[in-house]
Protein backbone atom coordinates (compact mmCIF):
# COMPACT_ATOMS: atom_id res chain seq x y z
CA UNK A 1 0.00 0.00 0.00
CA UNK A 2 2.79 2.41 0.90
CA UNK A 3 4.52 1.65 -2.42
CA UNK A 4 1.34 2.52 -4.31
CA UNK A 5 1.00 5.83 -2.46
CA UNK A 6 4.71 6.63 -2.99
CA UNK A 7 4.42 5.70 -6.67
CA UNK A 8 1.35 7.89 -7.11
CA UNK A 9 3.08 10.79 -5.32
CA UNK A 10 6.17 10.44 -7.51
CA UNK A 11 4.04 10.33 -10.67
CA UNK A 12 2.17 13.47 -9.58
CA UNK A 13 5.48 15.25 -8.88
CA UNK A 14 6.91 14.30 -12.29
CA UNK A 15 3.71 15.44 -14.01
CA UNK A 16 3.83 18.77 -12.14
CA UNK A 17 7.47 19.36 -13.19
CA UNK A 18 6.75 18.45 -16.84
CA UNK A 19 3.76 20.81 -16.98
CA UNK A 20 5.74 23.64 -15.31
CA UNK A 21 8.72 23.25 -17.68
CA UNK A 22 6.38 23.16 -20.68
CA UNK A 23 4.66 26.34 -19.51
CA UNK A 24 7.99 28.13 -19.03
CA UNK A 25 9.19 27.07 -22.48
CA UNK A 26 6.02 28.36 -24.13
CA UNK A 27 6.48 31.73 -22.37
CA UNK A 28 10.09 32.14 -23.62
CA UNK A 29 10.61 34.90 -26.19
CA UNK A 30 10.99 33.80 -29.79
CA UNK A 31 14.03 35.98 -30.48
CA UNK A 32 16.98 36.56 -28.19
CA UNK A 33 19.22 39.60 -28.20
CA UNK A 34 22.29 37.60 -29.17
CA UNK A 35 24.22 37.75 -32.43
CA UNK A 36 27.36 36.17 -33.81
CA UNK A 37 29.68 37.15 -36.64
CA UNK A 38 32.85 35.73 -38.16
CA UNK A 39 35.09 38.16 -40.03
CA UNK A 40 37.67 36.85 -42.48
CA UNK A 41 40.31 38.78 -44.40
CA UNK A 42 39.43 39.62 -48.00
CA UNK A 43 41.93 39.69 -50.85
CA UNK A 44 41.53 43.50 -50.80
CA UNK A 45 43.65 45.13 -48.06
CA UNK A 46 41.56 46.71 -45.28
CA UNK A 47 38.48 44.67 -46.17
CA UNK A 48 36.78 41.94 -44.13
CA UNK A 49 34.16 39.47 -45.31
CA UNK A 50 31.46 38.74 -42.74
CA UNK A 51 29.11 35.87 -42.05
CA UNK A 52 26.59 36.84 -39.34
CA UNK A 53 23.44 35.76 -37.55
CA UNK A 54 21.06 37.39 -35.10
CA UNK A 55 19.12 35.11 -32.80
CA UNK A 56 17.97 32.16 -34.90
CA UNK A 57 15.89 34.29 -37.23
CA UNK A 58 18.27 36.36 -39.38
CA UNK A 59 21.59 35.62 -41.08
CA UNK A 60 23.64 36.49 -44.10
CA UNK A 61 26.87 37.86 -45.54
CA UNK A 62 28.46 41.26 -45.07
CA UNK A 63 31.48 43.32 -46.01
CA UNK A 64 33.56 45.70 -43.89
CA UNK A 65 35.74 48.22 -45.75
CA UNK A 66 38.21 50.97 -44.90
CA UNK A 67 40.09 49.08 -42.21
CA UNK A 68 43.82 48.60 -41.65
CA UNK A 69 46.01 46.64 -44.06
CA UNK A 70 47.14 44.29 -41.27
CA UNK A 71 45.26 42.66 -38.38
CA UNK A 72 41.61 43.09 -37.41
CA UNK A 73 41.73 46.06 -35.01
CA UNK A 74 40.62 49.30 -36.63
CA UNK A 75 37.68 51.28 -37.98
CA UNK A 76 35.46 49.99 -40.76
CA UNK A 77 32.30 50.83 -42.65
CA UNK A 78 30.25 47.62 -42.65
CA UNK A 79 27.16 46.59 -44.63
CA UNK A 80 25.20 43.43 -43.85
CA UNK A 81 22.76 41.57 -46.08
CA UNK A 82 20.21 38.82 -45.54
CA UNK A 83 20.75 35.37 -47.06
CA UNK A 84 18.32 36.27 -49.86
CA UNK A 85 20.58 39.20 -50.87
CA UNK A 86 18.34 41.93 -49.43
CA UNK A 87 20.13 44.77 -47.58
CA UNK A 88 19.87 44.46 -43.80
CA UNK A 89 21.95 47.01 -41.84
CA UNK A 90 24.86 49.44 -42.12
CA UNK A 91 27.23 50.60 -39.36
CA UNK A 92 30.50 52.23 -38.51
CA UNK A 93 32.41 49.42 -36.82
CA UNK A 94 35.29 49.85 -34.39
CA UNK A 95 37.31 46.77 -33.40
CA UNK A 96 39.81 47.11 -30.54
CA UNK A 97 42.34 44.49 -29.46
CA UNK A 98 43.02 43.97 -25.74
CA UNK A 99 45.55 41.22 -25.11
CA UNK A 100 44.29 38.11 -26.87
CA UNK A 101 40.68 39.31 -27.04
CA UNK A 102 38.77 41.93 -29.01
CA UNK A 103 35.88 44.22 -28.33
CA UNK A 104 33.69 45.80 -30.99
CA UNK A 105 31.24 48.65 -31.23
CA UNK A 106 28.68 49.07 -34.03
CA UNK A 107 27.61 52.71 -34.43
CA UNK A 108 24.66 54.22 -36.32
CA UNK A 109 24.22 57.99 -36.66
CA UNK A 110 26.75 58.58 -33.86
CA UNK A 111 24.96 56.25 -31.41
CA UNK A 112 26.15 52.86 -30.22
CA UNK A 113 23.78 50.26 -31.65
CA UNK A 114 25.56 47.06 -30.58
CA UNK A 115 28.58 45.86 -28.60
CA UNK A 116 30.50 42.63 -28.74
CA UNK A 117 33.53 40.61 -27.73
CA UNK A 118 35.57 38.09 -29.64
CA UNK A 119 38.79 36.28 -30.34
CA UNK A 120 40.86 35.18 -33.28
CA UNK A 121 40.11 31.72 -34.56
CA UNK A 122 41.70 29.82 -37.40
CA UNK A 123 41.09 31.93 -40.47
CA UNK A 124 39.24 34.82 -38.84
CA UNK A 125 37.80 36.80 -35.97
CA UNK A 126 34.77 35.33 -34.17
CA UNK A 127 32.57 37.74 -32.21
CA UNK A 128 29.46 37.48 -30.10
CA UNK A 129 27.37 40.64 -29.85
CA UNK A 130 24.13 42.16 -28.60
CA UNK A 131 22.09 45.22 -29.45
CA UNK A 132 22.22 47.84 -26.70
CA UNK A 133 18.66 49.14 -27.23
CA UNK A 134 17.05 45.74 -26.49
Amino acid sequence: MRRAIAGASLAALVLTVVVAVGAMASEAPKATNIGFVIYTKSHSPGTLNARWLYSTEYSGPGIATGGPREGFAGRYHVRYFLDNGQFSDEYELTIEKTGDSYKATWITDGNVSAVGVGMEVEGGLAMGWRRVAD
